[in-house]
């Protein structure tokens, strides 16, 4: 009782970091010296720096000041509930992942490939210059198959040796690294296990959805193929549902299908930046729900942490808006301050 008491203390007073939408729009209309000081951005300020150079760099340091938040919340928690939210972190560890093997298909230079690393906590931390030695993709899955990310490493091995696909071997990753969220959220009973299905299906279902969308009407993939790329969510998209929904054949229907909330959150949606972009006030939602209503520490730590990743997620989009001297109707657009006026057809 005593560490949830704690930990749920820590999570109410890391929350008042959290954006509203009133505080976002006063930061769309700040310059880049004043959200340079007021986040810690020093790389903002640095001249003579390319513009490029400085946007990686305040994306280091924002990704930064998340894991570091996330550190501070595993502290007091036991080996499952850390287990579970170094899972969801281990997303960025999985970003260099994809860097690694782009680099090896592609035969970038080691200094080029390593510009394009984010710079992780030891916790989630690949064993980058043992990957760098591999001569191929299989080697360097083999090579990470004797890490924490064996299993990742195993599966997304055995789909490239069979596939030699690209895309397959990417989609294979990010279909483990879903599955695995699942399966340490179902651990956990009573309120964590209520909070937890409803927070980590509220994620799996947008990602299933848009996957779904994307693959059957973006990509031409048949039904399975579609279906066999997704991992059923323990909350709306459940396996039946998106086998449902996978063999529909238009966008519209699709939707059409969709059962409740999510038919009235995405009624009227033409096009899948609209879909993504409602989808994501849908989780928003889910989590300040969590982080707002529930009991269960853990739940609430990973409801603040996806809210949080979102914040300055919208935080980058709206400095990289100001260095590339986009017009400030366009910047509003990228931090769901504006409604996109963009038609767009419905299977692009």
């Amino acid at each position: 009782m005593r560490t949830q008491a704690y930990l749920n203390t820590r999570v109410t007073a890391l929350s008042t970091r959290l954006l509203d939408r009133q505080q976002m729009q006063t930061l769309a209309q700040s310059s880049l010296g004043t959200l340079a000081e007021r986040f810690g951005l020093d790389a903002l300020l640095e001249d003579g720096v390319a513009k490029a150079a400085r946007s990686r760099a305040v994306e280091q340091t924002l990704i930064r000041a998340l894991l570091a938040e996330l550190a501070i919340l595993i502290r007091p928690m036991s080996a499952p509930e850390r287990g579970l939210l170094l899972t969801w972190g281990s997303k960025f560890a999985l970003f260099n992942l994809k860097t690694l093997i782009r680099g090896k298909l592609y035969q970038l230079d080691q200094s080029e490939i390593r510009e394009h690393l984010y710079d992780l906590p030891a916790v989630l931390r690949l064993p980058n210059q043992a990957l760098f030695q591999a001569e191929n993709v299989p080697e360097l899955l083999r090579v990470l198959e004797r890490s924490p990310y064996s299993l990742i490493a195993r599966q997304a091995r055995e789909v490239y040796e069979q596939q030699r696909d690209p895309f397959a071997l990417e989609a294979a990753i990010d279909q483990r690294y879903c599955a695995e969220l699942v399966r340490r959220a179902q651990q956990f009973q009573g309120e964590d296990a209520l909070a937890l299905q409803q927070l980590v299906g509220g994620l799996l279902d947008r990602l299933d959805l848009l996957w779904l969308l994307r693959f059957r009407f973006s990509y031409g993939f048949s039904p399975s193929e579609a279906f066999y790329q997704l991992v059923p969510s323990p909350k709306l998209l459940h396996r039946e549902r998106l086998l449902q929904l996978a063999n529909l054949e238009t966008f519209d229907q699709v939707l059409d299908a969709l059962p409740s909330p999510l038919d009235q959150t995405l009624a009227g949606c033409g096009n899948l930046i609209e879909v993504q972009r409602r989808m994501g006030g849908y989780l928003d939602a889910e989590a300040r729900r969590v982080l707002g209503s529930s009991r269960s520490g853990l739940a609430r730590a990973l409801a603040y942490l996806i809210l949080r990743e979102n914040d300055l997620s919208l935080l980058f989009s709206l400095i990289q808006g100001r260095l590339l001297g986009l017009p400030q109707a366009l910047i509003e657009i990228g931090i769901d301050l504006a409604e996109p006026h963009c038609p767009m057809d419905t299977a692009a």
